[in-house]
C-alpha cells in the first residue's frame, strides 16, 4: 500500500512539473518600446513621407507595442552624423547616405561610381543585391533594416552644360566618390551640405550639383538653376541607408522582431518606386519653373564615359592599398554591372518608366 502510495506520488509530481512552461526569456505582452527615428530630409519630401508611413505602419502591426518619434530634416542628427548617432543610441533609427561620411563605407562605396544606372528602380534593386550578396563588415555595428538607392544624378547648373569644355571655371557640389566624378569632367567639386545649396546657387558661390532630377522639387533647385545636363550615362548614384542601433533591435522581443523585419523588406521594395516617381516629379518642377533640360550628344556621351574611367582605376586602387585584393574588387564592380544589366532588362519588360535611361524607357 505504501509502495503504491509513493508511485502515485511520483506520478503526479510528473505531471505537476510537465505543466511548468520551459524556461525561456520574460517578455510582457503589454511593454511598449519608444524609438526614435532621424531623418535628414525635409518633411515633406517623399522620402521623408514614406519613412513617417513605415513607423505608422510599424505601430499599428505592432499593435501599439512599437511606438516611434520622427525627427525630420536633420533636426536630431544632421548627415554627416548619422551613423555615429544610430551606433551610439542618440537615435534608435535613422536615414541618409553614405557620401556623408567619406571612407567610413569603403566597400560600399563602390555603389556609388559612375557605372551608368538608368534609373532609381534599377539602383535600388542593385544596391541590395550588392549588400545582400557581400554583407560587408562596415555595417556589422549597426542592425541594417534595408538599403536603397538615389536616381542617377544628373548636372544642375546656372550655365548650360552641353560638353566637357562647359565645365572649365565651374564648381560643383558633389562629396565623396560623387566629387571624383565631377572632378574627372573638369570641374572643381564642393562638399556643400545638401541643404546649403539652394543658398550656394543663389548667391553663385557654387554654378552646380550633381544631384538627381528630384532634387529640384525636393530641394526647390530649379528656383535657383536654369539648366539641367541629363546625364545618366556618368551619373554616380548615392547609397542611402535606414538603419537600426542593435541595442535597440536587440531588446525587441521575438514576435516583434519578425513584424519589424516583415515590414523593411515591404519597405524596401516601395522606397524602388518612390524613387523612380520622385524623379518624374522634380523634372515636371524644373519644366514648370523654365529650367530647360539638356540631352548629351552620342560622341559627349563616349568622351564623358571615357574621361570618367579613370574614377573607377582609382577606386580599386584606394581599395587595394587598404588590403583588398584587386580582384576582389574588380569581382564587385563585375557584379554590379551584371546586376545594372538585369535589372534594366527587367524594368523594361515591367514597362515602368523614368526619366532618365535608354529611350525605350522614357515616357
Amino acid at each position: 500500500m505504501k509502495a503504491k502510495s509513493v508511485i502515485l506520488f511520483a506520478v503526479l509530481l510528473f505531471i505537476a512539473l510537465a505543466a511548468i512552461p520551459a524556461a525561456r526569456p520574460s517578455y510582457a505582452a503589454s511593454e511598449v518600446f519608444n524609438f526614435k527615428f532621424a531623418h535628414i530630409f525635409p518633411p515633406p519630401a517623399k522620402h521623408s513621407l514614406i519613412c513617417e508611413a513605415f513607423i505608422q505602419e510599424l505601430e499599428e502591426r505592432s499593435g501599439g507595442r512599437i511606438k516611434t518619434s520622427y525627427f525630420g530634416g536633420g533636426s536630431l542628427l544632421k548627415p554627416s552624423g548619422m551613423y555615429n548617432g544610430i551606433e551610439l543610441g542618440i537615435a534608435d533609427m535613422g536615414f541618409a547616405h553614405i557620401e556623408y561620411t567619406p571612407g567610413r563605407f569603403p566597400v560600399t562605396e563602390v555603389c556609388d561610381l559612375p557605372l551608368g544606372y538608368p534609373s532609381g528602380w534599377v539602383s535600388n534593386m542593385v544596391v541590395n543585391d550588392f549588400y545582400n550578396k557581400f554583407k560587408p563588415k562596415e555595417w556589422d555595428k549597426v542592425k541594417v533594416l534595408w538599403m536603397h538607392a538615389s536616381t542617377p544624378n544628373v548636372m544642375i547648373t546656372t550655365k548650360p552644360v552641353n560638353t566637357l569644355e562647359d565645365f572649365k571655371g565651374l564648381t560643383i557640389r558633389a562629396p565623396g566618390r560623387v566629387g571624383d566624378t565631377v572632378k574627372a569632367l573638369g570641374a572643381s567639386p564642393a562638399p556643400m551640405p545638401i541643404m546649403e545649396v539652394y543658398d550656394g546657387l543663389s548667391k553663385g558661390v557654387i554654378q552646380g550639383v550633381n544631384t538627381p532630377f528630384e532634387t529640384l522639387k525636393t530641394f526647390r533647385f530649379g528656383e535657383v538653376a536654369k539648366y539641367t545636363t541629363s546625364s545618366w550615362q556618368v551619373g554616380n548614384i548615392y547609397t542611402f541607408y535606414v538603419i537600426m542601433n542593435k541595442k535597440s533591435y536587440d531588446r525587441l522581443p521575438p514576435d516583434l522582431k519578425v513584424i519589424l523585419e516583415e515590414l523593411s523588406g515591404e519597405y524596401k521594395e516601395k522606397f524602388a518606386l518612390m524613387w523612380n516617381s520622385v524623379d518624374f516629379d522634380g523634372k515636371d518642377f524644373a519644366g514648370e519653373k523654365g529650367v530647360e533640360i539638356l540631352q548629351l550628344s552620342k560622341d559627349q556621351v563616349d568622351q564623358w564615359k571615357k574621361v570618367t574611367e579613370p574614377v573607377i582605376d582609382n577606386y580599386v586602387k584606394d581599395l587595394t592599398a587598404k588590403g583588398y585584393s584587386e580582384s576582389e574588387v574588380r569581382g564587385w564592380i563585375a557584379f554590379l554591372r551584371e546586376r545594372i544589366e538585369f535589372w534594366t532588362a527587367k524594368q523594361l519588360d515591367y514597362r515602368i518608366k523614368s526619366p532618365t535611361g535608354p529611350d525605350e524607357m522614357r515616357p
